[in-house]
């Protein structure tokens, strides 16, 4: 069986095509493999709960007896440091948690520092 003449130079062009649109797509359209968007999708999820958590923090920090010897440290730390007080005090640990959240941390010092 002949193939027709110009089915080769359309084949190739096919695929010429689907490679320059995959090249676009990746760098300038938006796409992202499986393993990519379900690390967004992880961060996202961790952000949004340490977000969602801050309030409770920022209440225990309230009601801690600590609170002004603490605050009064976490004025003088600088850099992650911060964090630690914060978790080593036990604001970001949240109910029913063995261990402090960082990323709540974080958002409860940056909370701390606007109020």
């Amino acid at each position: 069986m002949k193939t027709p003449i110009w089915l080769s130079p359309a084949l190739y062009g096919a695929a010429a095509g689907a490679a320059a649109l995959a090249f676009v797509g990746f760098n300038w359209g938006g796409w992202v493999t499986a393993g990519t968007a379900q690390s967004m999708s992880a961060e996202a999820a961790r952000v949004a709960v340490a977000t969602s958590l801050t309030p409770y923090c920022l209440a225990m920090a309230e009601a801690d007896p600590q609170s002004a010897t603490v605050l009064a440290e976490l004025g003088e730390a600088k850099g992650y440091n911060r964090r630690r007080i914060i978790e080593k005090a036990g604001w970001a640990t949240p109910l029913g948690a063995e261990q402090p959240d960082r990323a709540l941390a974080v958002a409860c010092e940056q909370a701390l520092a606007t109020t």
